[in-house]
């Protein structure tokens, strides 16, 4: 009876998700720096390639936001509905990177000083750049710039399909996905320990254990059948390429506010097997989000003549900008 309760106020907990027009993720991985160089070091590396202390920092304290605003219920909603779109990348001392698409403009900004010191790969000054840079110049500088969708696509920039492109490939159609996720439904019923406890302040929680390698094997089993109407270039993993996987029972523990789901914590340490990683996580929190917005003051980034004047330009050469410098 505890199961099937659980299970429907899951069920029910993700439709709402599926009934909102704006709705925000909050992706956050919940470790530290001492855990990610363990698990590098896990890999073996080679020498030279271990993960910087500055990267494994960074990716320890960093923060994925994702909006996204249809004009229909998210659930019934397709690529024409959507009206706007925002990611940010964040960490503890600003915003690393940040991109919104509102009409027919995405609007960018980045802190390039911080990404070049991660990445070990300085960029040159703005005040360097000659003048057909025009507005990325702004991009170093962490300013917003703007471009123009469909002048983008116009100009073949944007990896739109042109007309003599080839079709579209087959997605499922509604009977399909409706078939699959009674499957999928089906083996989690099945292999998914299900169990609802109370929370702090009126939350409820739904605890969602089971083994690992076995819950993928079987809901790749279900998902096989349908390969052909995957996307190009997504492959499936075999049972042979999982049988090596660790089979240690991961728990998801997911939060509900007045049957709503507002945030899902997933367990990853014992999938690491070993005791140098004590805390290993990905945290994801849900909310109404708010509407994105165009940011005031973006120049306009014309690609088209950055790709053909800018950076085709005689002045940009190695005596100014070498390898190790850009």
């Amino acid at each position: 009876m505890e199961q099937l309760s659980a299970g429907k106020k899951l069920d029910r907990a993700f439709e709402k998700l599926g009934e909102k027009k704006t709705l925000s993720f909050e992706l956050d991985l919940d470790t530290d720096a001492a855990t990610l160089k363990a698990l590098d070091a896990k890999s073996d590396p080679e020498p030279g390639d271990e993960i910087p202390d500055e990267v494994a920092e960074l990716l320890s304290d960093a923060k994925i936001t994702l909006t996204m605003q249809s004009k229909k219920p998210l659930a019934d909603s397709g690529d024409k509905d959507l009206v706007g779109m925002a990611m940010k990348v964040s960490y503890p001392d600003g915003d690393l990177a940040e991109y919104r698409v509102v009409g027919d403009y995405a609007y960018i900004r980045a802190d390039v000083k911080a990404i070049g010191k991660l990445t070990g790969s300085p960029v040159p000054p703005a005040d360097d750049l000659p003048p057909e840079a025009g507005a990325f110049k702004d991009v170093l500088q962490g300013k917003w710039v703007k471009f123009d969708t469909k002048e983008m696509e116009k100009a073949g920039l944007s990896g739109q399909e042109d007309e003599d492109s080839p079709s579209p490939a087959p997605s499922l159609d509604a009977k399909t996905q409706k078939k699959l996720m009674k499957s999928l439904r089906e083996v989690v019923a099945r292999e998914v320990d299900l169990k609802t406890t109370d929370g702090d302040g009126g939350t409820e929680h739904v605890t969602a254990t089971a083994p690992f390698r076995t819950l993928i094997t079987k809901l790749l089993h279900e998902i096989r059948p349908l390969a052909k109407d995957l996307p190009p270039g997504m492959d499936l993993p075999t049972d042979k390429d999982l049988k090596d996987a660790p089979d240690a029972k991961v728990t998801a523990d997911f939060t509900l506010e007045d049957g709503e789901l507002s945030e899902m914590d997933v367990d990853l340490a014992k999938l690491a097997e070993t005791p140098k990683v004590k805390k290993l996580g990905l945290t994801l929190r849900m909310s109404d989000g708010t509407k994105p917005t165009a940011p005031a003051g973006a120049k306009e980034l014309d690609l088209k003549e950055m790709m053909q004047g800018f950076l085709g330009s005689p002045e940009l050469n190695d005596a100014e900008f070498g390898d190790d410098e850009f």
